[in-house]
């Protein structure tokens, strides 16, 4: 008997600590409205949180590993001097100076900077990446990192995580919120959408006016915040054209000894002529280096063609 009761004490006891624990999990799973806070005037915090970031009911988040980056070739953001930190700290100046300088009383959706090339394979999404990342560094900027390459999205391949919804279901409708597929990241200040997954209505989606108006937020609700628009190559993709309406400032990457001429002019015939449009040069073989060294430099900044 005294057996029995024990049982039927030790049931009571787990049915009343399992139903504590289902309370305490619907206090935290309402759906709550994704924010981004402000950026703290004067802010001197380093921009690497070393812990992961807390995965809480107000915040999706996504853990970079800084370190693996570093070792395959990024910009760092731990204090070293290195040669790509400079060669994108050269290229990141020049295109904050027409997202916030004189120039950009010219251009509209002037913090909006799409990067994108003429082929596959030239290195838009490493060189999104790597301004992202240099961006993330300024005291006085944000960075939001959006990867609308929806035929082939690499960007959170790139940092090493797996993918998960994004500009495609918001854009569906399938999720609330648009901060339902803004992540932020152990890296201050800077937040990332995904592409989400492949659809057959890509175009039309992202020429949708749901897609205006959020490209309209993006440029208008923070002041302080530039927008990386990781496109897919701009050559016989429509997806690229329509996002080059969208933005103000265009980086066309070109891999040397393999992007012809042509290509980079049908490439400029895509893009908004109302722009700012600039090329960034990888894999260029500097002379001022050893034998074999590859860097990446900027070009032909101005507006139009």
């Amino acid at each position: 008997m005294s057996n029995t009761i024990e049982k039927a004490l030790q049931r009571k006891k787990a049915a009343e600590l399992e139903a504590k624990n289902i309370q305490q999990d619907n206090d935290g799973t309402s759906d709550i409205e994704e924010k981004e806070s402000a950026a703290p005037v004067g802010a001197t915090s380093t921009p690497v949180n070393t812990s992961p970031p807390q995965n809480n009911a107000n915040r999706k988040c996504i853990d970079i590993d800084v370190g693996a980056l570093e070792k395959a070739g990024f910009v760092t953001l731990h204090t070293a001097r290195t040669q790509i930190n400079e060669e994108y700290r050269e290229i990141k100046r020049k295109l904050l100076a027409n997202a916030f300088g004189a120039l950009s009383q010219t251009i509209n959706n002037s913090n909006i900077i799409m990067v994108t090339s003429a082929r596959p394979s030239e290195g838009k999404t490493f060189t999104a990446v790597n301004l992202a990342m240099s961006i993330a560094a300024e005291q006085d900027k944000r960075v939001l990192l959006v990867d609308a390459d929806v035929l082939k999205p690499n960007v959170l391949k790139t940092f090493g995580v797996n993918e998960r919804s994004g500009l495609i279901e918001y854009l569906l409708g399938e999720v609330g919120e648009l901060g339902d597929v803004m992540y932020h990241t152990n890296i201050e200040k800077l937040t990332i959408i995904p592409a989400g997954r492949s659809h057959h209505l890509s175009t039309e989606l992202l020429a949708s006016k749901v897609m205006h108006d959020t490209i309209n937020e993006f440029s208008n609700r923070y002041p302080d915040r530039v927008v990386i628009i990781d496109t897919p190559p701009i050559i016989g993709i429509n997806e690229s054209a329509i996002l080059a309406n969208f933005a103000g400032q265009a980086v066309v990457v070109v891999e040397e000894n393999r992007s012809k001429l042509t290509d980079l002019q049908r490439s400029v015939e895509r893009l908004n002529p109302e722009m700012a449009i600039g090329f960034v040069v990888n894999k260029a073989l500097n002379s001022s280096e050893s034998v074999g060294y590859y860097g990446y430099h900027y070009y032909g900044y101005g507006k139009g063609k």
